[in-house]
């Protein structure tokens, strides 16, 4: 009796040990991870913000959140003229750190496409990681300690799905605003080009937000929806942006280009222009094909396609899109990547990584990775500093 006992707990725990090695090397093989170890500091609310929204065309409110679970949570509000500078900062609550930047309206719809000879840094899909983030361009030199701009005249380029899956999204959207505004009074240039996560929050599809941000709106006596909507500043400032440029003969877009768009006389400015009139609109597809149907798809669009990864394409297909662009290559994200590469000799280029998030740890660890661009090279950059040419 005793011997069939231990023969069944062996059993049992020989099965378990079998499906647990199974599935880790799932887990590796798939490039995913798991996360453990998550720390309460993540839905500190207290001096969370700032939460800016415009009450008429002249005038805008900037709410701070204050308290606590125990005590209860209450609004700090100021009032300012849309058209006032305003001192603000932006508190991170895992380091107790903060930044500060001035609110001012007069952001603009940027160009479609540069050409300097200026470096260029690319990453993507931050997925609200803002210490990730911070960390990362201070790694490559693009800002100091101090968080200040020193790419000089360079190109920092974010590819896309900068929010959501964390708990920093408006940490990592204000500090983009920031270092736009550094950048410019520098002769560099700060890219934020529109990723599917991006639309998801412009057209209050909020189910891959963090929890923490049903809190906010409910203390703002807001929907979700309302955080990135017309009458949120940050909104309308997400919404100026391009979902596709060219920088250095190089296109950068979150998805990619659908073959098909080469059936079609369009230019880059058009793009981008159909883009943003239909940011805030959900897609559903109709039955008669046009340009603008194929552009804001959410299975071919600019922000949306996978074919590079997916599809049965061939060198010819891929080079289609970057003929009518007058580019040499496309770098993308949005589909996950277990480092940097290029792809169809060289012309494709994947900058898509799993990167380390802020509040919790992940087994396997992950490293953050980029792309640098110079002037005769590409290098594969890692979160530690190191330099890798491609």
């Amino acid at each position: 009796m005793k011997q069939k006992i231990i023969r069944y707990f062996k059993n049992v725990f020989g099965t378990i040990l079998v499906l647990t090695i199974i599935g880790i090397i799932v887990v590796i093989s798939l490039n995913g991870s798991l996360e453990y170890g998550n720390n309460p500091l993540n839905v500190n609310l207290e001096k969370e913000g700032p939460y800016v929204f415009y009450d008429s065309d002249s005038s805008l409110t900037v709410n701070y959140i204050r308290g606590n679970k125990t005590d209860g949570f209450y609004l700090e509000q100021t009032i300012h003229s849309a058209n006032a500078t305003v001192p603000l900062s932006c508190k991170f609550p895992l380091d107790s750190s903060s930044f500060s930047f001035e609110l001012t309206s007069d952001f603009e719809v940027p160009a479609s496409s540069y050409s300097d000879n200026q470096p260029i840094l690319a990453i993507s899909d931050i997925e609200s990681g803002y210490k990730t983030f911070r960390d990362f361009l201070i790694t490559h030199k693009v800002i100091d300690h101090q968080l200040n701009w020193t790419f000089d005249q360079g190109h920092l380029v974010l590819v896309g799905d900068f929010v959501d899956r964390g708990f920093s999204t408006t940490q990592v959207l204000w500090f983009i605003y920031k270092l736009e505004q550094e950048a410019k009074e520098q002769g560099g240039q700060v890219h934020f080009i529109i990723g599917n996560h991006e639309l998801y929050n412009m057209q209050g599809k909020y189910q891959s937000a963090s929890y923490k941000y049903y809190a906010v709106a409910s203390i703002l006596e807001k929907q979700h929806h309302e955080l990135y909507n017309k009458r949120s500043f940050i909104g309308r400032w997400m919404a100026s942006k391009n979902s596709m440029e060219r920088i250095n003969g190089h296109l950068f877009a979150h998805g990619g280009i659908h073959p098909e768009m080469a059936q079609y006389d369009i230019t880059l400015e058009e793009v981008n222009q159909i883009n943003r009139q239909n940011y805030s609109k959900s897609y559903y597809p109709k039955p008669e094909e046009t340009v603008e149907q194929l552009i804001i798809s959410n299975r071919k669009g600019i922000c949306w396609y996978r074919g590079y990864f997916k599809d049965d394409l061939s060198q010819e297909d891929v080079e289609k899109g970057l003929k009518m662009f007058d580019a040499t290559a496309i770098i993308v994200g949005h589909t996950i990547q277990w480092r940097v590469n290029k792809l169809y000799d060289g012309k494709v280029i994947a900058i898509d990584v799993k990167h380390p998030k802020d509040y919790n740890k992940n087994w396997p660890s992950k490293d953050s990775e980029g792309l640098l661009i110079t002037t005769e090279n590409y290098f594969r950059l890692k979160g530690n500093g190191e330099r890798i040419k491609l």
